[in-house]
């Protein structure tokens, strides 16, 4: 699967300075983690499927990157507190972590978020548990109290939510 066209478009305009962190939260074969090293973030990546971690930073290495990837059951393991630069999250939805997610952005820090609606259940592939799904503005709400730069839910080719919004600094 390819990277996600409005995840690795946002990411050049969200690096901060040469020691920016970021993490690719549930990040699967790496797509976006390695974009981020591409990019100059010190990147860390996080999944619960060891083999996914491991095929992810022999990748960056064969490109003389370097992702900090680590396997975890983020409802067992918190994520670190005011850790990351920019935190990235794709077609994955835990609600009880956003607690977590919120908490390992430094202030100042960015989140992009892209995962599916409830409206992904009419195109009739993708996940279709409520557990799974976004309902409408939803997604927002959990960014309430944060400066959001974009924020937008679309139907089709596939049906998102779509969030990059930074931790305010005071």
């Amino acid at each position: 699967m390819s990277a996600s066209a409005f995840v690795a478009g946002w990411i050049p305009r969200l690096k901060p300075a040469a020691s920016a962190r970021a993490l690719d939260l549930a990040m699967g074969r790496g797509r976006h983690a390695l974009i981020l090293a591409r990019e100059g973030f010190h990147t860390f990546g996080v999944d619960v499927k060891l083999d996914a971690v491991r095929d992810d930073v022999s990748t960056a290495a064969l490109e003389h990157l370097t992702i900090r990837g680590w396997c975890a059951y983020l409802t067992m393991y918190p994520l670190p507190a005011a850790a990351f630069d920019l935190v990235v999250v794709t077609r994955y939805l835990q609600r009880g972590l956003f607690g977590s997610l919120r908490s390992a952005v430094r202030p100042g820090g960015c989140v992009i978020y892209e995962t599916f609606t409830v409206l992904q259940r009419a195109l009739g592939r993708g996940p279709t548990s409520p557990e799974h799904l976004l309902d409408a503005g939803e997604l927002r709400k959990y960014f309430d109290e944060w400066d959001v730069l974009f924020s937008e839910e679309v139907e089709a080719p596939e049906a998102v939510a779509r969030i990059v919004a930074r931790r305010p600094s005071g």
